[in-house]
């Protein structure tokens, strides 16, 4: 089959298929540019998609990213970030492996055509000149025939008229003679022509146009093979990214199955972890039973008489208890909140947090037991005016020793700390051992450099190192503090440490720790005086004549805090009130609103501003 025999005549619809088909492979190269936008708005929108839901540096959503879900979360959103990579490979390769490739071969194609279709048309105007000047020796050729045989009949006439003279019929003859030589050679250039033609015609028909039009078809040939190429090229670079993609998939299934339900439970209890102990049972309060009294309804003053006991604050002897507060403080301050004060709310606004995280509420012991445990504990002596701790605690911060915290996330925070200064002290050493190095190259080479120029960053650098190990030091010892390997610790230990020793502090000292403070962390004074048995109503009479603390100050409410424990007072946004007892380092003060309302509210939820006349003890 060969468009060259089948097709001899068909010139102009070769023409208009071939062109056809450079139509069809212009049309696929669109297809393909089009399938490449797509992918690379896909990559695009995936890749967005997947930094949309990444999470945020040193957010508290970074943080949620211990748990295994969350982290199963996060390779999935890797894992489509490599598969929307690999959909950019496809464009990229696409682009250049098909779209490039055929562009180049469009034009390559629409030469080829155009010179055959060249030398078509030149084949054809060739024929078309031949067949022309046929045409023209055709018709003189007959022409000169005619006027032979028109001057033949008239010398045939001349020479039969007898009134025609000779010289006439002469020159008629030569005429004749004339237009029959004429047409002899008319004949003659006509015969050659026409065989010349007949030549030319053949080679057409035979040789140029079936050249021409095999040339034309093995062109359409190749233009339909390439199209075929580029489709299974097409396929191709689909099926190369599939392993990945497969991979990337198999990542995200991978992800799916490390999820560990007990893994983030126990995160959760690391995470929330407080260290404090549940409360114990509440005593049966028997009612029934009034109280023995052991001494006089009226007064004290019987049983000093009687060689009895009397109470000493501050190493005073009064006869009446309780000099610094009201009865009607009694019960707050038996009930005073053990636990650490709430953080303070993420927003100012009072809306978005109304209440901060409250701690949890204790459960009391019984109010006579604690009543009478009051009654045999020392007292506790302490300057009310003491700015040591509360002026390193200022609004909104976080003290160096996280003593704000629960036992067990303080010790998080503080081994935190400690591997994070370790850290720097390690990159500060490696720093100093370069230095070392260099120093030691400017002295085999003093013309690279002068040693001497080293020493003041050595220096510095060796100071920062003995900085970094006394700090390390400190958050050691505090950290081997919570952790329970140093013995007992001083006073002054205890109010650094800011551990809450009211959960496992003898029950002895459970109310007059709850009085003075949250944490139980005030000083205790050794007692000379014994015990003391009185009746309620006693008590009752003593603090009725006493005056309440002195104000050391104001403070202004930062937020909003209602205070649901015993010993708290709650407070609004806003609204000032009298400092009467300063944070000693538990996270709590005491202010007053009125001579009947006085209560605890954290530190962190107040600005406190003291009167510089209070500064000392």
């Amino acid at each position: 089959m060969s468009w060259g025999i089948e097709l001899w005549d068909q010139f102009d619809n070769l023409e208009k298929h071939t062109q056809w088909g450079i139509d069809i492979l212009e049309k696929y190269i669109k297809f393909v540019k089009e399938r490449t936008e797509i992918e690379l708005s896909y990559a695009k929108q995936l890749r967005n998609l997947s930094k949309k839901y990444q999470p945020k540096k040193n957010s508290k959503e970074e943080e949620e990213y211990r748990y295994t879900a969350c982290k199963a979360f996060l390779s999935t959103l890797n894992e489509m970030n490599d598969y929307a990579g690999q959909h950019e490979v496809i464009s990229e390769n696409m682009t250049s492996q098909i779209i490039v490739e055929l562009a180049r071969y469009v034009q390559e194609l629409k030469q080829e055509r155009k010179s055959h279709f060249h030398d078509g048309r030149k084949a054809q105007q060739h024929i078309e000149t031949c067949w022309k000047q046929l045409e023209s020796s055709k018709r003189r050729f007959e022409r000169d025939c005619k006027e032979a045989d028109r001057a033949q009949q008239y010398f045939e006439k001349m020479d039969a008229d007898i009134n025609v003279t000779k010289a006439d019929v002469e020159k008629a003859r030569q005429q004749a003679q004339t237009r029959h030589q004429m047409a002899e050679d008319s004949k003659a250039d006509y015969s050659s022509i026409l065989q010349k033609f007949n030549h030319e015609q053949h080679a057409y028909y035979h040789t140029h146009i079936p050249s021409i039009f095999q040339k034309i078809q093995e062109m359409e040939e190749r233009r339909i093979v390439r199209i075929g190429e580029s489709v299974k090229t097409y396929a191709e670079l689909d099926r190369q990214v599939i392993p990945i993609i497969g991979k990337c998939l198999d990542g995200i299934v991978k992800a799916a199955e490390s999820i560990d339900p007990k893994n983030d439970s126990q995160l959760v209890v690391e995470a929330y972890k407080s260290g404090f102990e549940p409360p114990g049972d509440i005593e049966f309060e028997d009612y029934t039973q009034p109280m023995k009294r052991t001494v006089s309804d009226n007064s004290l003053s019987n049983s000093r008489g009687e060689g009895k006991s009397e109470l000493k604050f501050g190493g005073k002897s009064k006869g009446k208890l309780w000099p610094f507060i009201k009865k009607n403080k009694l019960m707050s301050l038996l009930t005073s909140p053990h636990q650490p004060p709430p953080p303070p709310p993420a927003s100012a606004s009072p809306s978005a947090v109304p209440n901060g995280p409250q701690s949890p509420k204790q459960q009391k012991e019984p109010l006579s037991h604690r009543f009478n445990e009051f009654m045999t504990s020392k007292p506790k002596i302490h300057c009310f005016r003491s700015l040591k701790r509360g002026l390193s605690l200022k609004l909104g911060a976080t003290p160096e020793d996280f003593s704000n915290l629960p036992p067990e996330q303080r010790r998080k925070k503080l081994q935190q700390k400690v591997d994070e200064l370790n850290k720097e002290i390690q990159k500060e050493m490696d720093q100093r051992d370069a230095i070392t190095k260099m120093k030691d190259v400017y002295l085999k080479n003093p013309q690279m450099g002068d040693p001497a120029s080293l020493d003041h960053k050595l220096a510095e650098v060796s100071q920062n190192i003995e900085k970094l190990r006394l700090e390390t030091q400190k958050f050691e010892a505090w950290l081997a503090e919570v952790e329970g390997r140093l013995p007992a610790r001083s006073d002054q230990a205890r109010r650094q440490s800011g551990m809450y020793e009211a959960q496992n502090a003898p029950s002895v000292n459970n109310c007059a720790q709850d009085r003075e403070s949250p944490d139980g962390s005030y000083t205790e004074e050794q007692s000379q005086e014994s015990e003391v048995k009185v009746l309620a109503t006693d008590f009752d009479d003593e603090f009725d004549d006493e005056e309440p603390l002195p104000a050391i100050g104001t403070c202004k409410a930062l937020y909003t805090f209602e205070g649901q424990n015993e010993g708290t007072i709650s407070v609004v946004e806003g609204e000032t009130l009298y400092v009467i007892e300063e944070d000693k380092g538990d996270g709590w003060t005491r202010i007053r609103r009125n001579e009947d309302e006085e209560g605890y509210v954290p530190t962190s939820y107040v600005e406190v501003y003291l009167d510089k006349n209070a500064k000392d003890c």
